[in-house]
């Protein structure tokens, strides 16, 4: 029996409780028989009256709340119902929990659940992908899985971090991506990217919900035109493990870079600017960016599928880079 992204994370949090009094879980309708707006926490309050409680619709408060109580010594896991909405928290993620540990030498114990990225009707307060902002601010870990063993592990390697992390789960795996088990591998140490794909022709650079989509057009471009990619997925933004990046790219000597995010100010730049800085001598092309539309998210199933990249675009960006 095959179990599901969300299955992973229900159970990363459902033995974080069990194994750790100091966890609990706090966040918008998570309690009761809801259960979440994707039902990561369903179950979990009839287990744990005390620690799997609803908080106000108030994102800053519930992070300032959040902070406070891992001031105290324990280790809150909040969940925003949206990443859109998360960003009401980012002054509190960003210039007290992140900065808390440089000024006064305590950690702030906290991680940040936030359903991102687009799902066909979602629309544009709904759908986007804020990994970048939360990863501007020093002192905050963001983390992105995009398998189910990673979102398992991950989940449980972040409760452990003495410091803040944004922990970005994309509503489009919730159900869609399965495994056979939660631990069908071996946790990767924190910040560690990984090698999903071998290959020689290029370098995709990958993470959450695109890592699929990189790996589809690998599939297809070697079946169709017989190049190989090779495709890393990030598994973090923040740290971002550059050493395997550029190990790739001195392999293959080009790179694209995948990201759902809007173009401008994104993980995707400074992944490509790291690179051009590190390993120009490795490139036999420009390396290449891409992204989603630089506008708000459409509402049409079929508009919204343009709007971002997908395994047909990055195959196609692809072919333009071998030209090169």
């Amino acid at each position: 029996m095959s179990v599901t992204y969300i299955d992973a994370i229900h159970r990363a949090l459902e033995e974080l409780l069990q194994e750790d009094d100091r966890v609990f879980l706090f966040g918008e309708d998570i309690a009761g028989t809801f259960g979440g707006a994707f039902k990561a926490t369903k179950g979990l309050a009839e287990k744990f009256p005390e620690r799997v409680l609803n908080a106000p619709i108030a994102e800053d408060a519930i992070m300032g709340v959040a902070i406070g109580a891992a001031l105290g010594g324990m280790k809150p896991v909040v969940e925003m119902q949206f990443a859109d909405f998360g960003t009401l928290g980012l002054n509190q993620m960003g210039n007290n929990a992140g900065a808390h540990f440089f000024r006064t030498g305590v950690p702030v114990n906290i991680t940040m659940r936030m359903p991102c990225g687009g799902t066909p009707g979602g629309g544009p307060f709904h759908s986007q992908s804020v990994e970048a902002l939360f990863a501007h601010y020093p002192g905050v870990h963001v983390f992105t899985p995009a398998t189910v063993a990673d979102a398992y592990f991950m989940l449980k390697q972040a409760v452990q971090i003495p410091d803040p992390v944004v922990f970005m789960e994309h509503k489009f795996l919730y159900r869609w991506l399965k495994a056979d088990s939660w631990e069908e591998s071996d946790p990767l140490p924190i910040g560690s990217a990984r090698i999903a794909r071998e290959g020689e022709h290029a370098t995709v650079v990958a993470f959450s919900a695109m890592v699929p989509e990189a790996l589809k057009a690998a599939r297809d471009l070697a079946e169709q035109s017989g190049y190989e990619l090779e495709v890393v997925d990030l598994r973090s933004v923040k740290p971002l493990d550059m050493d395997t990046i550029l190990a790739s790219v001195a392999r293959t000597g080009r790179m694209l870079v995948v990201s759902e995010d809007f173009p401008w100010g994104g993980v995707a730049a400074e992944v490509v600017s790291r690179v051009v800085a590190g390993g120009m001598h490795l490139l036999d092309a420009p390396p290449l960016r891409l992204t989603s539309k630089e506008s708000p998210i459409p509402y049409h199933p079929e508009l919204w599928k343009a709007h971002r990249p997908n395994a047909a675009s990055i195959a196609e960006s692809v072919r333009y880079l071998i030209s090169l």
